[in-house]
C-alpha cells in the first residue's frame, strides 16, 4: 500500500512537471506579446523551445521507476508536442535536448533503455506528421499525437519484459496502476493539445473582438465626424424621447436658446427639458403620431422669427423591425425663405416693370402727336403766347426724356459689344463735356493712360455712362468747379474715374444712390445712376462711390480684361 501511495505521488509530480510549460504558455499569451505565423503559431520558436525544454528538464529530474518496474518520465509529452508544433529546426533541437536529458537522468541507464524511453524510433514518423499536424483540426491533431504516443508508451511498458521481469506476477493493484499510467499519459497528451488549441482560439477570438471593437469605435467616430460637418442639426432619441446622440450643429442650435447646456447634460435627458414649450408640444405630437405608426414625416415650423424644416424618421431594430427610437433632422431655412420671398417680389416687380415699359412706350405716341399740334398752334397764335407754348413743349420733352431713361433701365437687352479703346470714347465725348462745362463756368481735365488694352464694350452705352456721370458731377459743382476724367490700368482691370469738386454725398445718401427714383436734385428723375449701374453690370464691371462732404465725389468704374496674345514677327 505504501508503494502504491508513493507511486501515485511520483505520478502527480510528473504530471505537474509536464504541465509546467502550459502555465508558462498561457502566461505568455495573456501578455499579448506573441506574434503568430498564419495566426496559429509564433514566428519565432524560441519561446516554445524554452517552455518545452523547461518541462522536459523538470520531468527528467523528477523521473523514477514506477513500482520498481516501469520508467516514469512524462517528458515525452512536451517533447512530442514541441516537435509537432515547431518547425524542423526547433523540433530537431528539442529532440536532441530530450535525448541529452535521458542520458543524464534516466534510470536504468543504457542504450536500449534510452531508445525505448525516448521513442526515438518513431521520430521519423513524428517529423513526417509535423506539417499535416499544423493544418489539422483539434481532433485530427489529437489523433496524430496518439498515433505516435501510444506505440511509444507500449515500448516503455515492454522494457521490464525485455529486462527479464514478469509484470504479470505482480499484485493486481500494481497492474492496475501501470494500466492507469499508460492511458493517463495518452489522455494527458490529448488534454495538452486541446488546451493549446483552446488557448489559441481564445486569443484569436479576443483579438477579433478587440479588432471589431476598434473598427466599431473608428466607424462610430467617423460617423460622428460626418454628422458634425454636415450643415444639418441631427439628434437621435429613443422610444421614450430620451436624447441618445446629437451633432455639433444641433448643439449650436440648442445653445441659441439655452447657452449653458453642454453635450453631457443633454445626453440621457428627455428632449422636453430643453425644448421650449411651443416647439416641444408640436415636435412631441408629431413624434408620437408618426413614430408609433413607424412612419416618417417632414414639417416646416416657425419659432421665434426663425423658420425650420424638421424631418423625423423612426429607427427600426435590425431583428424585429420595430421602431426603437427616432432621428430628428432640423434645418434652419430662414435665409432660404427670405431669398425665396425676395425672388417672388423680384418676379412681381419684373412683371410690373414690363407692363410699365409697355405703357410708357405707348404714351410716347400720343405725346408726339400733342407736340406736333402745339407747334402748329404756336405758328397761328399771337407772339405773346410763345412763352406759354415754349414751357409746354419743354415739359413734353422732359417727360419724353424720362420715358427714354425708364425704358433703357427696364429693358434687359443683350449689349452688342466690340473691341475698342476706352480712351477713344472719352476723346470723342470731350468736346461735348467741355461745352457743358463752359456754360456753367467750370473746367474739365482728362488724364488718359496710353497703355490701356482694348475692351469689349458697347460704345453707345459707355458714352451714355460717361455723359451721365460727367453731367452729375457738373450739377454737383458750382462755378469754377473742376471735373476730372482719368483712366488707369491694373493687373486685371481697367478703371475709369470721374471726379468732381462738389459738395460731396453723405453716407446715408450713398447707400441709396443706385436705387431707382432716388435723387438729391430738385428736377432729377432718380434713374440716371440706376441706368449707369445697369450698363456697368452688363459689361461685367463694378462701380464704386467715394465721397467726402465739402471736398467732392469720385465714381470709379472697373472693367475686367484679358491679356492679348502678342505676335512676334521674325525679320530675316
Amino acid at each position: 500500500m505504501i508503494a502504491i501511495i508513493g507511486a501515485v505521488k511520483d505520478t502527480l509530480l510528473q504530471i505537474s512537471a509536464a504541465c509546467s510549460f502550459l502555465f508558462v504558455f498561457q502566461w505568455w499569451l495573456d501578455q499579448g506579446q506573441m506574434t503568430r505565423r498564419n495566426r496559429r503559431f509564433p514566428d519565432d520558436q524560441t519561446f516554445l523551445l524554452i517552455g518545452c525544454a523547461l518541462s522536459i528538464t523538470l520531468c527528467s529530474m523528477l523521473s523514477t521507476t514506477l513500482l520498481g518496474i516501469v520508467y516514469l518520465n512524462l517528458a515525452i509529452l512536451p517533447a512530442y508536442i514541441g516537435i509537432l508544433y515547431g518547425n524542423y529546426r526547433s523540433g530537431l533541437s528539442l529532440s536532441v535536448f530530450f535525448l541529452l536529458c535521458n542520458v543524464l537522468f534516466s534510470e536504468p541507464s543504457g542504450l536500449s533503455n534510452m531508445i525505448l524511453n525516448t521513442g526515438i524510433l518513431l521520430y521519423p514518423l513524428l517529423f513526417g506528421l509535423a506539417r499535416p499536424f499544423k493544418k489539422g483540426t483539434v481532433i485530427e491533431k489529437i489523433g496524430m499525437l496518439w498515433m505516435v504516443l501510444f506505440p511509444s508508451m507500449l515500448f516503455i511498458s515492454l522494457v521490464p519484459i525485455l529486462s527479464g521481469e514478469d509484470i504479470y506476477e505482480t499484485y493486481s493493484e500494481d497492474k492496475l496502476l501501470l494500466i492507469v499510467y499508460l492511458f493517463l499519459t495518452i489522455a494527458l497528451g490529448g488534454f495538452f493539445i486541446y488546451f493549446i488549441e483552446t488557448a489559441w482560439d481564445r486569443l484569436q477570438i479576443k483579438e477579433q473582438m478587440e479588432s471589431s471593437s476598434e473598427n466599431f469605435k473608428w466607424e462610430s467616430e467617423k460617423l460622428q465626424q460626418i454628422t458634425n460637418v454636415m450643415p444639418l442639426s441631427i439628434m437621435s432619441l429613443d422610444e421614450h424621447g430620451i436624447v441618445t446622440g446629437l451633432n455639433e450643429f444641433m448643439l449650436k442650435l440648442i445653445h441659441n436658446h439655452f447657452p449653458h447646456l453642454t453635450r453631457e447634460a443633454l445626453l440621457g435627458q428627455p428632449a422636453g427639458k430643453f425644448l421650449s414649450k411651443g416647439v416641444h408640444e408640436q415636435v412631441c405630437e408629431r413624434l408620437g403620431n408618426y413614430v408609433s405608426n413607424n412612419q416618417s414625416c417632414s414639417e416646416k415650423m416657425t419659432h421665434e422669427a426663425r423658420t425650420y424644416h424638421i424631418s423625423m424618421a423612426p429607427l427600426p431594430q435590425r431583428i424585429t423591425g420595430l421602431p426603437s427610437g427616432v432621428v430628428v433632422i432640423v434645418q434652419d431655412i430662414t435665409e432660404e425663405e427670405k431669398m425665396r420671398s425676395e425672388l417672388d417680389n423680384v418676379e412681381r416687380l419684373t412683371l410690373v416693370g414690363q407692363m410699365a415699359a409697355g405703357i410708357t412706350h405707348e404714351i410716347r405716341n400720343p405725346m408726339a402727336v400733342v407736340r406736333g399740334f402745339l407747334q402748329l398752334m404756336r405758328e397761328k397764335s399771337p407772339d405773346e403766347m410763345n412763352s406759354y407754348y415754349q414751357i409746354v413743349m419743354e415739359e413734353l420733352d422732359r417727360a419724353n426724356s424720362i420715358i427714354n431713361d425708364f425704358l433703357s433701365l427696364a429693358q434687359s437687352r443683350i449689349s452688342v459689344k466690340e473691341k475698342v479703346l476706352l480712351d477713344h470714347i472719352i476723346e470723342e465725348l470731350s468736346p461735348l463735356l467741355w461745352a457743358d462745362a463752359n456754360l456753367r463756368g467750370q473746367s474739365v481735365e482728362v488724364h488718359l493712360d496710353p497703355s490701356l488694352p482694348r475692351l469689349h464694350l458697347n460704345v453707345r452705352e459707355i458714352k451714355q455712362l460717361i455723359l451721365n456721370l460727367g453731367r452729375n458731377g457738373m450739377e454737383a459743382m458750382g462755378a469754377k468747379g473742376v471735373l476730372t476724367l482719368e483712366t488707369r490700368r491694373t493687373l486685371d482691370k481697367v478703371e475709369l474715374m470721374v471726379r468732381d469738386t462738389g459738395s460731396g454725398i453723405s453716407e446715408v445718401q450713398r447707400k441709396k444712390l443706385f436705387v431707382p427714383f432716388f435723387t438729391t436734385k430738385n428736377q432729377g428723375t432718380g434713374l440716371g445712376l440706376s441706368l449707369c449701374l445697369s450698363i456697368v453690370e452688363r459689361h461685367n464691371g463694378t462701380i464704386i462711390v467715394e465721397s467726402e462732404e465739402g471736398v467732392g465725389t469720385t465714381f470709379t468704374v472697373s472693367f475686367p480684361y484679358e491679356e492679348e496674345a502678342v505676335e512676334f514677327i521674325v525679320v530675316e
